[in-house]
């Protein structure tokens, strides 16, 4: 896919195709109480914005930031050949119409086709009954009682095992952190969900990055379908390896389900005994849900597999980008992590475990300040940072646009959660204290104002989990360890293509050991 992108000649045929289309086809501008929108800036005769789409992910976002700071709250035409008329929203008061009338606004053809070679039947792109079944079956793997095993029992085992890593690290050895959070939560997934035994490094979650990237260069080149003849044969290769692990997380869930109920497998400890427990009971939910169809339920669990374990460790690595450039943030959490030690009387050990203490005491209410720079980092780097849904009929937006049935509605996380007039002058710098009342307490922002996990009837089911996970990694990884940067020149980080936000070249940082304190200051 990348040459496709970086020739030149190939990028010419693309404009070529884009301009027949778009001469032969012909679209219905959209309008807004009767008027036209405006159009985004960059805009080209015929082509309209097909030339942006085509940049690669990290300039498209930067180019859907400078469209809402140019025109703020406006909705604007996006025209773009080959696809039906489109908008790109930033009112908050659309995007809470469109979460309020989720029947309404689909994924649709335009995003199944695009998506249905990865995801399938999975809950990203079910509707009706599907959907239903999917979404029922999640909401009971994440129940709480299942939450509290996680960050009680779970959590500080994965959490302990994978630090080791950093522990043992030396002076001038690099650690890639974004592996070492990738692991923790693949971990915790493949144990709590589907009883396996799964590791980021696997032959599968290498498969799976490269169909995703894929996946998501379908969304910004009009001619995929071409480009992938001659050059996708390792997506094909990659998308064939993750239908494989699919399939195999299904007959190994019901092979489990025949020997356990022959003969339950003994537990070693109390904690054990809870983690099995509820082991695989994601997958089992599936099957009894859906219970003639081995396909789509692996098409549910590699779509449940993804959510749990990238967004959630794309988050954590952004958030330590973050706080390598923010000492002062650093400072608040490990004073934070003293409050809670205090007050818990939770012994510390700095020498002899991989865990200066229990991370368990460590929780959304106990830690809000934690959790405050973990909503600020999802706030300028949204695992999903833009969002596309196909209007199944006409409508009329709350601004007065007016939406044909079929028509594409675009709104751009990372724009959004930058602007100034929702999030103030300082709506580019990472404050964490903006999400804090001044008794400490979290500031909840409603869904259309931070749609990092949706609204309305498709709101995420793993907002707690993922909160669950963030407030325990993040002040131990913080008060056991500092980071300095390992990347060359000192530059930007950035994302590479993906459906999500992983940071290309992961986060190399050096590593050394917080030792010698054991009390306040």
């Amino acid at each position: 896919m990348g040459l496709f992108i970086g020739s030149a000649h190939y990028l010419l045929a693309g404009v070529v195709f884009a301009l027949l289309v778009r001469a032969l086809l012909g679209k219905k501008a959209i309008r807004r109480n009767g008027e036209p929108l405006r159009n985004p800036p960059d805009t080209l005769p015929l082509v309209g914005n097909g030339i942006q789409f085509l940049q690669p992910r990290w300039n498209l976002l930067s180019w859907f930031n400078k469209c809402q700071r140019q025109f703020g709250y406006e909705t604007l035409a996006l025209t773009v050949p080959t696809l039906p008329p489109g908008v790109l929203i930033h009112d908050p008061k659309n995007l809470d119409y469109v979460f309020k009338h989720e029947g309404l606004f689909t994924k649709g053809n335009f995003v199944k086709t695009r998506s249905w070679d990865l995801f399938g039947n999975g809950i990203i792109n079910a509707d009706g009954a599907f959907w239903k079944l999917q979404r029922k079956a999640g909401l009971s793997f994440l129940n709480t009682a299942n939450l509290r095993v996680l960050t009680d029992v779970a959590l500080p085992q994965y959490l302990s095992e994978s630090v080791k890593e950093l522990e043992a690290a030396k002076p001038d050895q690099v650690v890639d952190l974004q592996d070492v959070f990738h692991e923790i939560t693949t971990k915790l997934m493949g144990k709590m969900a589907y009883n396996m035994e799964m590791h980021f490094s696997s032959p599968f979650s290498s498969s799976f990055d490269h169909a995703s990237g894929c996946t998501a260069q379908r969304f910004q080149n009009p001619l995929y379908p071409l480009t992938e003849f001659f050059f996708g044969h390792k997506f094909r290769q990659s998308i064939s390896t993750v239908k494989k692990f699919g399939l195999e997380i299904v007959s190994r869930a019901m092979r489990d389900a025949k020997s356990i109920s022959s003969s339950p497998p003994p537990s070693t400890s109390p904690d054990d005994e809870k983690l099995d427990s509820i082991s695989g009971s994601l997958i089992h939910s599936l099957l009894s849900a859906i219970p003639d169809s081995p396909s789509t339920v692996a098409d549910a669990a590699l779509t449940y597999l993804s959510a749990g374990r990238d967004t959630t460790g794309q988050a954590l690595t952004w958030t330590f980008y973050l706080l390598l450039s923010h000492p002062e943030v650093l400072s608040k959490i490990r004073d934070e992590v003293r409050g809670v030690l205090a007050r818990e009387q939770a012994p510390l050990d700095t020498t002899t475990s991989s865990l200066p203490f229990s991370p368990a005491v460590l929780t959304p209410l106990s830690a809000p300040y934690s959790l405050a720079v973990f909503y600020e980092s999802l706030r300028l780097y949204p695992p999903i940072p833009f969002e596309i849904r196909q209007a199944q009929a006409a409508t009329t937006l709350p601004d007065g646009t007016f939406l044909p049935k079929d028509s594409v509605l675009v709104w751009c996380l990372w724009a959004m959660q930058r602007s100034r007039l929702t999030w103030g002058e300082d709506a580019d710098q990472f404050r964490p204290e903006r999400w804090l009342d001044g008794n400490g307490t979290i500031k909840h922002k409603g869904a259309a104002e931070f749609p990092v996990f949706y609204g309305g009837a498709r709101s995420c089911l793993g907002r707690k989990m993922a909160e669950g996970i963030a407030v325990q990694v993040i002040p131990v990884v913080a008060w056991g360890w500092e980071f300095e940067g390992a990347w060359e020149g000192g530059q930007e980080r950035r994302s590479g293509d993906s459906l999500t936000l992983p940071m290309e070249g992961g986060l190399p940082v050096f590593v050394r050991r917080r030792r010698g304190e054991t009390t306040g200051r």
